[in-house]
């Protein structure tokens, strides 16, 4: 994805895109895969077609119920979710779905939403737009391993000002993906069926 850079000037792409993104995400979550590093450069797109494959699953794991104890040190850092960084080794498929908001965003803004250059660089880049998590908004989260209650406290910002060209069913689904609570993160299947992509169409 990273050699078409001009596919953002078109929603109808980016539509297009994320509705593969989404499919074959929801695809390994069905037969128990995560993928764990999701990221632009591993989309590979036929420009001929715009058709989407997803690619490099040397990350990749089965994962089972309960959710297994996994590394923290997956997917690179600006499509890492936020349990991770926070030092979760319980995790499972949200983490995929919050990879794929990161990448959504990109699409629309044509460059990264969380640029960190450091793991606490990156969260503190994730609480600036989204907000510093508590235990109102993410029960548990203080019970983190990396959880610091000197973390700085920034409120939310309103995503449609963060992802100014992306139109208002694009920021409720954008806002499910990137929900910091993973126990309230929106599915992949349950994205597929949002209103931001019912009128989908292959271009």
């Amino acid at each position: 994805m990273d050699s078409c850079p001009e596919f953002g000037k078109d929603p109808r792409i980016i539509k297009t895109f994320l509705y593969q993104i989404l499919r074959g995400i929801a695809y390994c979550h069905s037969h128990r895969v995560l993928h764990r590093d999701l990221k632009p450069q591993n989309l590979l797109i036929d420009p001929r077609t715009n058709a989407l494959k997803l690619a490099d699953f040397g990350l990749a794991r089965a994962f089972g119920i309960p959710v297994r104890t996994f590394t923290h040190e997956v997917v690179t850092l600006w499509y890492r979710a936020p349990e991770i960084l926070l030092g979760s080794r319980h995790y499972s498929t949200p983490v995929d779905v919050w990879s794929v908001g990161c990448i959504f965003a990109e699409m629309v803004n044509q460059r990264p939403l969380f640029p960190g250059d450091s793991e606490i660089d990156e969260l503190f880049k994730i609480f600036r737009i989204l907000g510093t998590p508590n235990e109102d908004t993410w029960p548990g989260v203080t019970s983190l391993p990396d959880f610091k209650s000197a973390f700085p406290k920034w409120p939310a910002k309103n995503l449609a000002t963060v992802v100014p060209n992306l139109e208002s069913a694009g920021i409720d689904l954008l806002s499910k993906m990137l929900c910091m609570d993973p126990s309230k993160r929106i599915t992949a299947r349950s994205a597929l069926e949002h209103e931001y992509l019912k009128d989908i169409g292959f271009v």
